[in-house]
């Protein structure tokens, strides 16, 4: 039966069909119509070539959502689709903050694989304790409140996932974030992992330490992961112990 008058906001994972969660590939097909940035679009085009599409470029967020609010309204079954998860640094939170305006409007958020997970498991087990993602980019957060989050992680031996650890604008924002968490308690010898263009073509990962990591360049299709004091390299991998007594 088909649903109507409903945006379904979908995390599509890091792209490609295999990463696709059965319920975000049910999503997909029930929505008449699919809605996102371009890029995000491309990924999931050639699974579904005969559904209409509407994109928008950077920084258009609210634009996609409005426009994907009033397309349901008119009785259409919308997906508003993003990369990873759609809760995590995705469309799910400004497009349920606007649809408070749109009542006769049902949002479903469907989740799909964010980076911290998908890179993870390139690496191995970076994040099997506790942990924080944090984002660099300061486009919609102050730096100031980076700096203290980052901080506060380091003082708590969180390992941590970076999103959005550089680009041209802010070419040094993974150096600047290494020092505070040296700083904060985290030593040079802290065991740290990188992934570019995870789960797409010319994926690739390193382990290295933290010391190592502030003289590295990334840009923005890296995660950068930081271990706990814990973590440790085995065999290649980088592992965050439970803490099991073996």
């Amino acid at each position: 039966m088909q649903n109507h008058n409903i945006v379904f906001v979908v995390g599509l994972g890091p792209g490609g069909a295999r990463f696709l969660t059965a319920q975000a590939r049910s999503a997909l097909q029930q929505a008449e119509v699919l809605c996102g940035y371009t890029v995000y679009l491309d990924l999931v085009r050639p699974l579904f070539p005969e559904k209409e599409t509407y994109s928008t470029g950077m920084t258009k967020e609210l634009d996609r959502c409005r426009w994907a609010l009033e397309t349901a309204r008119a009785g259409r079954a919308v997906a508003l689709v993003c990369s990873g998860d759609a809760g995590v640094y995705g469309m799910a939170s400004p497009l349920l903050e606007l649809a408070q305006g749109y009542p006769d409007v049902t949002v479903e958020v469907v989740p799909g694989l964010t980076a911290a997970l998908s890179g993870g498991a390139v690496l191995g087990a970076p994040l099997a304790h506790d942990f924080c993602v944090i984002s660099l980019s300061d486009r919609l957060t102050p730096w100031e409140v980076i700096e203290t989050r980052l901080a506060c992680a380091a003082r708590g031996d969180f390992a941590l996932a970076l999103y959005n650890p550089s680009s041209k604008g802010r070419p040094d924002y993974l150096q600047k974030a290494v020092r505070i968490l040296l700083a904060n308690g985290k030593t040079p010898e802290t065991v740290c992992g990188i992934v570019r263009n995870i789960g797409r073509e010319g994926q690739e990962k390193r382990v290295l330490t933290l010391a190592e990591l502030e003289k590295t360049q990334v840009d923005m299709f890296t995660t950068v992961f930081i271990g706990n004091a814990a973590t440790r390299e085995l065999a290649g991998r980088m592992v965050t112990p439970r803490g099991y007594k073996q």
